[in-house]
């Protein structure tokens, strides 16, 4: 009898203890010796860079194990329930003040940004210098001037209509392929970039000139058919299953040069880049939700090691040094500024143009 009541005390004592430990670790979730678990919703195009194990660690330096769950951007600043997480950090600044509008946040954090651009093929490039869509930009890169690819996609002109196309006559539209927007970001940028050249080279501004640009941006996108709510999407068909199905996809600068410097052979030596003329810097942007998010943030902003690592996934940094430098390192290049940028419209217009395109679907 008393050695089961002896037994009967120790197994008290263990769950009393076990008890104490648990309840000791308050509101913290410790995912590991002393390192306090994060978790955020990011756009996708962010996912290698944070599940890196260069980026882990560093973070796990500062006592954090940041661990992500992606979205579309947009789908991040209208639909995702974010009372599950401690930072959303989607790839606009327009997504990103909707969520501070929305929950009554005034932080924010900026630490990268990213152009957009277009992945496409050299056969490609070459049909479109030909028909006067391709040229050489300021900096000696290539651009695809949008005038003149809004011509193209007003008149309904297909590859086989080009003329002397004996690199690709398929009979099929000649269109940007993009992502859905009304869920993505990189969308949003492409209605930012080609709403402003449809309204005579001006960033649009109220209902009227709203209205005057909608039908031929609503085009762009009704004309591909399904769309992919990530930009991951259309970059990963372009870059396995080539130019027959995406002679043209709109990407991150951050996506095509990530993958150059990563070195893992996805970009072919037949792979180009266009830069859009004009083009839209995407700013990605944190919003903090909870304050272990703030430090995410800030770590992200000031941190030499987590900037470097992000410049080596392609991303330009507050400071472009850190961008040019591994660049440099890896033998690569790109222009340092992009003289033809644009703002995209304000975070209501851009919204509401969203709107209207997602009824016409």
């Amino acid at each position: 009898m008393k050695r089961r009541v002896s037994i009967g005390s120790a197994v008290v004592l263990v769950l009393a203890v076990a008890a104490v430990v648990v309840w000791g670790r308050g509101g913290d979730t410790p995912a590991g010796e002393g390192l306090t678990k994060v978790r955020g919703v990011i756009g996708s195009e962010k996912q290698a860079f944070f599940t890196d194990p260069r980026v882990v660690a560093a973070f796990a330096r500062h006592g954090l194990d940041v661990e992500v769950d992606t979205a579309g951007s947009r789908q991040i600043a209208t639909t995702v329930d974010l009372d599950r997480y401690e930072f959303a950090f989607p790839s606009s600044s327009p997504a990103a003040q909707r969520i501070q509008r929305d929950r009554g946040i005034t932080t924010a954090h900026t630490p990268f940004q990213s152009p957009m651009a277009v992945a496409t093929f050299e056969p490609i490039a070459a049909l479109l210098a030909d028909a006067g869509v391709v040229r050489a930009g300021a900096g000696g890169y290539q651009v695809l001037d949008i005038a003149r690819y809004l011509e193209l996609t007003a008149a309904g002109t297909r590859w086989d209509q080009l003329p002397g196309n004996t690199a690709y006559p398929a009979r099929k539209n000649v269109l940007i392929t993009t992502t859905d927007p009304r869920e993505s970001n990189s969308a949003a940028m492409y209605l930012a970039i080609t709403s402003f050249v449809a309204n005579g080279d001006a960033v649009v501004s109220g209902p009227e000139q709203e209205a005057r640009v909608l039908p031929a941006v609503t085009k762009l996108f009704l004309d591909q058919g399904y769309t992919q709510n990530s930009t991951e999407g259309p970059f990963e068909d372009y870059l396995a299953a080539g130019m027959g199905k995406t002679p043209l996809a709109l990407v991150y600068e951050s996506q095509y040069v990530g993958r150059r410097l990563r070195g893992d052979g996805s970009i072919r030596p037949d792979m180009r880049m266009l830069y859009t003329a004009p083009t839209v810097y995407s700013k990605h942007t944190l919003v903090p939700l909870s304050g272990n998010g703030d430090r995410v943030g800030q770590l992200l902003t000031t941190d030499p090691e987590l900037g470097g690592l992000a410049a080596s996934f392609g991303f330009r940094t507050n400071d472009p040094r850190v961008f040019a430098d591994v660049l440099a390192r890896a033998g690569e290049s790109a222009p340092a500024e992009l003289v033809d940028a644009v703002e995209p419209p304000s975070f209501e217009t851009l919204e509401r143009m969203l709107d209207e395109v997602g009824k016409r679907y």
